[in-house]
């Protein structure tokens, strides 16, 4: 990342899809906020260059698509600067509501010149004229339209049918909807909404989560965190949706495995009321002193964070409430991480199973009878979902499925999992299964 300073939003947007799409290839969010650190851009302009970078990475199968009978083989030699400005000039003009054709094509050939030379400033000029003045190129299969791998759409469409098929490609291309998860120790849901009304930031309470708030608009990070004060953090909906299934009580035991950040361990504290005990898990040093921090700063005091591999926990037998939030292909959350569709591999599932399979046995060690068992992971495979929870069953006899709540029914399956379709209403993809041991 050692190119001078962006002094415009598209700039800013093009230097994000080089670090994303480069030689030492960087997830979308951690370039955005680099370059956006380093650039002095207005809350406009911030916005116009975070929603400019995002749908120019998701829709790059399309704009390929789009831009094929311009340059034909010519594209392969193009210089990789000139290839992400013609994809930003594109995506401009096909996608971005209220942008004026003469601003994208005169602000791209500027560029351009900038990051090329005369003679690949006249080429962008004469692409995306065209462009601007042709219709949408027909012809294109779903995957193309969508901008997404084609197994990838195949997946969704076989688990979810045709009736959702089209809500989910549609609903993944969109901003996926922020989150926040309510501190029940400092406030209630009502109160943080009212608080957001105040500030004019649009939200509403979850359906399904007591403690989750949905945001509606695009209001910035730093703006929701300045005005939380403690008393909430963010959190998408969909992944507050294993600790509400959990359901842990104050004065309880609860072992949390693989923790990471700590979004889970805030959420689980909170519901407890910092009152019982907490065993937290997670094999990466770094994300348990990131949780660490952040507990420190709630006033947390009931959480045990230890580094280690959940796959070889003690049998303790002891816990009331274990998450195991499984680590996974992630295919759910496509929508919120605009480079994962293009880093995904059909074998990534299967490469996942065997270490969830071993989770989910360590994990069932540390349940005590009575207590209760929740697997989570934020895909949709089956591979990932029930070809771990069904054989773990057939397993442990002592285990049996719990059905989830009523306000759940709109996403439980034949079999009593939670099954959460991605992209629709902007929420992230999740299967989640809730056991109990027998006493």
């Amino acid at each position: 990342m050692s190119e001078p300073r962006a002094t415009t939003a598209r700039e800013v947007a093009l230097q994000v899809c080089r670090d994303v799409f480069g030689q030492t290839p960087r997830r979308a969010r951690e370039a955005l906020d680099y370059r956006l650190r380093h650039s002095e851009l207005t809350p406009r302009d911030r916005a116009f260059a975070t929603e400019l970078a995002y749908g120019a990475i998701k829709m790059r199968r399309s704009l390929d698509y789009e831009l094929q009978p311009y340059l034909g083989e010519r594209a392969k030699a193009l210089p990789q600067p000139i290839a992400e400005i013609l994809r930003l000039g594109t995506y401009q003009l096909r996608h971005m509501d209220g942008v004026e054709a003469y601003a994208a094509v005169s602000e791209s050939v500027g560029l351009a010149r900038k990051y090329g030379h005369k003679g690949t400033a006249g080429l962008v000029n004469a692409v995306l004229r065209r462009v601007a003045s042709d219709p949408p190129r027909p012809g294109a299969d779903e995957a193309t339209r969508a901008s997404l791998p084609t197994w990838i759409v195949s997946h969704w469409r076989e688990r979810f049918g045709a009736n959702l098929i089209d809500a989910i490609l549609a609903g993944v291309n969109e901003p996926a909807a922020g989150g926040l998860s309510v501190d029940l120790r400092k406030t209630t849901r009502d109160d943080a909404l009212a608080a957001l009304a105040e500030a004019k930031i649009a939200a509403r309470p979850s359906a399904f989560a007591a403690d989750a708030i949905v945001l509606e608009g695009t209001a910035p990070t730093a703006q929701i965190e300045a005005l939380a004060r403690l008393r909430w953090h963010r959190h998408a909906e969909a992944a507050s949706f294993p600790v509400d299934l959990l359901d842990p009580q104050p004065g309880r035991r609860v072992v949390e495995l693989c923790s990471g950040r700590g979004n889970k361990t805030l959420q689980i504290a909170s519901r407890m009321g910092d009152r019982g005990t907490i065993l937290s898990v997670d094999d990466d040093a770094k994300k348990i002193a990131l949780n660490a921090a952040r507990l420190a700063e709630a006033g947390i005091g009931s959480v045990a964070l230890v580094t280690a591999d959940a796959t070889a926990m003690p049998a303790t037998g002891d816990a009331d409430a274990v998450l195991l939030d499984a680590p996974c292909s992630a295919l759910g959350i496509l929508g919120r991480q605009p480079e994962a569709r293009w880093r995904k591999s059909p074998d990534d599932p299967a490469r996942m199973q065997a270490v969830q399979r071993a989770m989910i046995a360590s994990a069932a060690r540390c349940v005590k009878p009575g207590g209760v068992l929740v697997y989570s992971v934020c895909s949709t495979d089956r591979r990932e979902a029930e070809d771990v929870v069904e054989p773990f069953l057939a397993a442990h006899a002592e285990f049996a499925r719990v059905a989830p709540p009523q306000r759940y029914a709109p996403f439980a399956t034949a079999a009593g999992d939670l099954l959460v379709p991605p992209g629709i209403d902007r929420r992230d993809g999740f299967y989640i299964a809730r056991m109990r041991r027998s006493a």
